[in-house]
């Protein structure tokens, strides 16, 4: 790992503690989030933020050594895609979009909601990934035009 790139080793510390208690929040405020306030774009937010937190801390190269941004827009799009195929099934099954084909459970149980935890995780991967993409292309673009301002290519 090269200590240069990032911030200072105190911040890289107490970085590898939180970002996981940050992204196991995420998930948490995803799953619950049809017992609790919250849901699939709130917990998204929070899971974005955990991989900000560690891009800010070590440096974006450090994230892309571990991570494709491939990857990350194949989750994005599978996030998407999953909401319209729950959809779809909910059209096969009542003939209505998005409408409840599992059966639910006991209330204020895990289980009590039928599609909504599925539609909370599908909405939580398209709008973590999208948002943590936003922030990785705001980063590479503004290093990109500061890299030409220096050359003089951009004035």
């Amino acid at each position: 790992m090269n200590e240069e790139k990032g911030m200072t080793i105190i911040v890289k510390t107490i970085t590898r503690f939180t970002v996981w208690l940050i992204f196991l929040y995420g998930l948490y405020i995803i799953i619950h989030g049809h017992l609790t306030p919250g849901g699939g774009f709130a917990g998204g937010v929070i899971i974005s933020l955990s991989f900000v937190h560690l891009t800010l801390a070590y440096g974006k190269d450090f994230f892309l050594k571990r991570h494709k941004i491939s990857t990350l827009h194949n989750i994005e799009a599978g996030g998407a895609l999953a909401f319209v195929i729950i959809g779809i099934l909910g059209i096969a099954w009542t003939g209505s979009f998005l409408a409840n084909f599992i059966s639910t459970g006991k209330l204020f149980t895990l289980k009590s909601a039928g599609v909504i935890p599925l539609l909370n995780i599908a909405i939580g991967a398209k709008a973590g990934t999208a948002l943590y993409l936003v922030f990785y292309y705001l980063v590479t673009h503004r290093s990109f035009i500061q890299k030409s301002e220096s050359e003089g290519e951009i004035k």
